[in-house]
C-alpha cells in the first residue's frame, strides 16, 4: 500500500493539447501532476549486467539514488545488496530466487531489462507485493534478424569455411551448400519474434510454416500447422521461439529429431532448456542434421570469460567439437539498437510505477491504471492497495476512505492478488500518516508488504 500526494508546481511538467482549430496550446489547468510517493532521493535502484545507459539516465533523471553495476552478482552477494534497494534492475542472469526476495524488505519493484522473466521467482513477488516488469517487443526485431543471418551460414558452412581459412586452410567446396529461396522455414512459436521472422523469410523467399499452442492469425503467405509433428516432418529449418515452461522442458529431443528431415537445420534463440543437447550431438554426428545455431544453453556463464567447459555443462566440449555448428553467446538481442529501446521501455514502466503506481505491463500485478491528476487538483492523494483477492475488502479500505471523496477508484485481481487504486481529495497532509497506518493495519494486506 502506498500513498502519492500531490506535489506543488515546484514539479516540472510538460504539456500540451490542441484547441478547436488542431492548434498546440499550452494550457496550467491541464498539466499533469507528478506524483511523489517518496522524496524521490530516498528511492534507492541497483541495476545490474551493464544495463543500457538509455534507462540508467531516465531513473537518475528523476533524482533517485541509482547504483549501477556492469555484472551480475552471486546470490550470497545479491542478498546483501539488495536489503535497502527498492527498485531493481536486471537481465537474464541475475537469479531473483524466493531466498533473495526474502531479504528484500525495501523493494517494491524489478525490472527485467530483457524478454523473459524466468529469472524471478514471479509468484513469490507478487504474493509479497512486489511487481515485476519487462520488455517484451523491443529486441524482437534484432532475434530475427540474428536467425536469418544463421539460416545462411548453415546453409553456405560459412562457419566451418571461415574456420579453415583462420587456420590457412584453402578449402573452396559447393557439396553440401545450398540457397535458402524455395526452401521451407518452420518456426516453433509464433510471437513477437516467430511473427516477424516469417515477414523477414518470405522476402528471402522462403515458404514458412508455424506450430503455436493456440490458433494464431498467420502474415503473409505463412500457414499454421496442426502438430509439432507436421512442422518437422515439413521443414527444411526449423527455429525455436518458445518461452521456458515445463510443456516446453526438451521439447525437441532424440523423438523429434528422428520426425526432422534428414539434412535439416535446427535454431534455438529461445531458452536453453528447449532443446535435448546431447540428442542434438547424436543427430548432428549421425547427419540427421546437416547444422545447428544455438544462442541458449540449460547453464550459462554468469560473466564474460573461458567458461563454456564441460565444468558448466557436461557435454559442451563434444558441442564445441562439431562441423557447422553456430554457438553463440546469448546474444540475439544484444544490438545497440534493442538495448537501447529495452532500457526506456523498462525504465519508463519503473518510473510510471514508482511516482504513479500504474501496473500496466507487469508480468504478475493486475494491470490498474488511473488518469493523470492534473495541477488544478490539489490536496489529491493517490492511493495504491495490494492485498488478498478476498470477498470484503473493499468495504474494509472504504470505510478507511469515508471521510473524504473517492474521485476515482478502479480494482482489478490476478489470482491471489488483487491491486487497488484510488484518487481521493481534500486531504490535508497531517491526514496523511493516519490514512496510512489504517489501511496498513487490514487484516488483508498481510502477508503483502505496505508499498
Amino acid at each position: 500500500m502506498s500513498l502519492s500526494n500531490s506535489p506543488s508546481p515546484a514539479f516540472p511538467s510538460s504539456f500540451a493539447s490542441r484547441d478547436s482549430r488542431g492548434q498546440r496550446r499550452n494550457t496550467a489547468a491541464s498539466a499533469t501532476k507528478q506524483l511523489k510517493p517518496f522524496a524521490t532521493e530516498d528511492i534507492k535502484i541497483l541495476l545490474l549486467e551493464n544495463v543500457n545507459k538509455t534507462g540508467r539516465d531516465i531513473l537518475a533523471a528523476q533524482g533517485y539514488q541509482v547504483d549501477f553495476l556492469k555484472t551480475s552478482l552471486p546470490e550470497d552477494e545479491l542478498v546483501k545488496r539488495i536489503r535497502d534497494v527498492h527498485v531493481i534492475g536486471i537481465r537474464s542472469k541475475t537469479q531473483l530466487t524466493a531466498r533473495v526476495l526474502r531479504e528484500a524488505k525495501n523493494l517494491i519493484v524489478i525490472g527485467c531489462f530483457c524478454i523473459g522473466t524466468n529469472q524471478v521467482d514471479t509468484q513469490y513477488a507478487a504474493k509479497h507485493g512486489i511487481a515485476v516488469f519487462n520488455s517484451p517487443f523491443s529486441n524482437s526485431r534484432s532475434v530475427a534478424e540474428l536467425v536469418i543471418a544463421e539460416i545462411i551460414v548453415l546453409a553456405r558452412q560459412l562457419g566451418d569455411r571461415s574456420n579453415e581459412l583462420h587456420k590457412g586452410t584453402w578449402n573452396k567446396v559447393s557439396s553440401g551448400c545450398w540457397e535458402i529461396r524455395g526452401k521451407t522455414l518452420g518456426i516453433i512459436g509464433y510471437g513477437h519474434i516467430g511473427s516477424q521472422l516469417s515477414v523477414l523469410a518470405e522476402a528471402m523467399g522462403m515458404t514458412v510454416i508455424f506450430y503455436d499452442a493456440v490458433n494464431l492469425m498467420a502474415l503473409g503467405t505463412t500457414k499454421q500447422v496442426p502438430t509439432l509433428e507436421s512442422l518437422l516432418q515439413g521443414a527444411d529449418y526449423v527455429t525455436c521461439h518458445v518461452p521456458e515452461l515445463p510443456e516446453t522442458f526438451n521439447m525437441i529431443g532424440r523423438e523429434q529429431f528422428e520426425h526432422m528431415k534428414k539434412g535439416s537445420y535446427l535454431i534455438n534463440a529461445s531458452r536453453g532448456s528447449v532443446i535435448d543437447i546431447p540428442a542434438l550431438i547424436d543427430a548432428m554426428r549421425s547427419g540427421r542434421l546437416a547444422g545447428a545455431a544455438l544462442d541458449v544453453y540449460p547453464a550459462e556463464p554468469g560473466g564474460n570469460g573461458d567458461y563454456f567447459t564441460n565444468d558448466l555443462n557436461s557435454w559442451a566440449e563434444d558441442l564445441r567439437s562439431l562441423k557447422n555448428i553456430i554457438l553463440t553467446p546469448h546474444i540475439g538481442g544484444s544490438t545497440e539498437e534493442a538495448q537501447s529501446a529495452i532500457g526506456v521501455e523498462v525504465s519508463e514502466a519503473l518510473v510510471r510505477y514508482v511516482n504513479e503506481g500504474a501496473t500496466l505491463g507487469a508480468v504478475n500485478m493486475p494491470e490498474v491504471n488511473l488518469r493523470s491528476l492534473t495541477m488544478d487538483e490539489p490536496n489529491h492523494v493517490r492511493v495504491i492497495y495490494i492485498h488478498h483477492n478476498v470477498p470484503g475488502v473493499l468495504r474494509k479500505v472504504n470505510e478507511v476512505l469515508g471521510d473524504h471523496n473517492v474521485d476515482k477508484q478502479m480494482t482489478d485481481s490476478r489470482g491471489d492478488v488483487a491491486y487497488l487504486m484510488a484518487d481521493i481529495s481534500n486531504v490535508n497532509s497531517s491526514e496523511i500518516k493516519d490514512l496510512y497506518q489504517h489501511l496498513e493495519s487490514l487484516s488483508c494486506t498481510s502477508p503483502l508488504r505496505p508499498r
